[in-house]
């Protein structure tokens, strides 16, 4: 995630750390150079396309609008829906920290070893939603139970359950009566639903019919539209052309960036720095030292 002051007039021309451009550059380019040739055609032969106008385009143009639109508000819900739930996971987090620490005996030493767990669970669920390993993270809070997990495919449920049952043995000894044990399996539960929140919105993208009519509409517009500007513009026809095609394919760019909020592009969700978050919050319950927020990196965040 890019997170920056706002630019002056002169930086925003320039900016290009999260910026869509480098990513669309070969299709500006390209139909920039589609439409000299297009002119030049158009001039050197003496062909002539018609006036028509923008007439045509302007009807093509707002139909292209509303798929632009929907598309980019359906992203963008994912994004903002994705960013709740692990500001809703943080928040649970200290929930747990704090009623762990309250209402499990400290003589057990359980607490430490359930939000050790509940850490773990935060960086395999990362690890899941981003297609990487986390064991080595994991491995900072657990010792060498990260590794003892053979055949598990969903290791961060699995970190889940092994919580339920520290706190189902706590129950049947007595060291916790049932009220307590509600209380805490209510936080538990609580992460449960958010992870299946997250792998709701990893496991199921836009439709690929949307894309794929949007896709065609802004090729068939940038592709068509040097034919009814080569008569009236002339040579600022590729000009008009690549602020279209940035415009169009910059859009549909971002969308499908933030359609995967998750992953490790500019503008995705910064999860390791979301784990750093747990990490303090649990650790510093804990009474132990806690780490320092993870710094950006050319106000880049992971």
């Amino acid at each position: 995630m890019i997170i920056r002051p706002r630019p002056g007039l002169l930086k925003l021309f320039v900016i290009m750390r999260g910026s869509i451009v480098p990513r669309i550059l070969p299709q500006i380019v390209g139909m920039g150079a589609y439409a000299a040739v297009v002119v030049a055609l158009s001039k050197t032969l003496d062909v002539g396309f018609g006036n028509y106008g923008v007439a045509p385009f302007t009807l093509l143009g707002v139909a292209l609008s509303i798929y632009l639109g929907f598309r980019n508000n359906a992203a963008y819900d994912r994004w903002w829906e994705a960013r709740k739930l692990w500001g809703q996971m943080i928040f649970d987090v200290r929930n747990l920290s704090r009623t762990a620490i309250a209402l499990i005996p400290a003589d057990t030493g359980e607490s430490r070893a359930v939000l050790m767990e509940t850490l773990a669970f935060c960086h395999f669920l990362r690890g899941q939603l981003r297609n990487v390993d986390a064991i080595a993270e994991a491995r900072q809070f657990i010792g060498q139970q990260a590794d003892a997990l053979p055949g598990c495919r969903n290791r961060a449920d699995e970190f889940l359950r092994r919580i339920g049952r520290r706190l189902g043995e706590l129950k049947r000894q007595g060291r916790i009566d049932a009220i307590d044990f509600r209380i805490l399996d209510e936080r538990v539960s609580s992460l449960a639903a958010l992870q299946a929140g997250c792998e709701r919105i990893a496991s199921t993208p836009l439709p690929f019919a949307y894309t794929l009519l949007l896709h065609r509409s802004a090729y068939i517009f940038c592709l068509l539209l040097p034919f009814g500007l080569a008569f009236s513009a002339g040579w600022s026809t590729p000009l008009f052309t690549m602020l279209i095609a940035y415009s169009f394919f910059g859009l549909d760019a971002l969308s499908e960036e933030l359609e995967d909020p998750f992953g490790l592009e500019a503008n995705d969700l910064a999860l390791d720095s979301l784990c750093r978050v747990c990490e303090i919050s649990v650790l510093e319950a804990l009474g132990e030292p806690a780490p320092e927020p993870l710094p950006g990196k050319s106000f880049f965040y992971s």
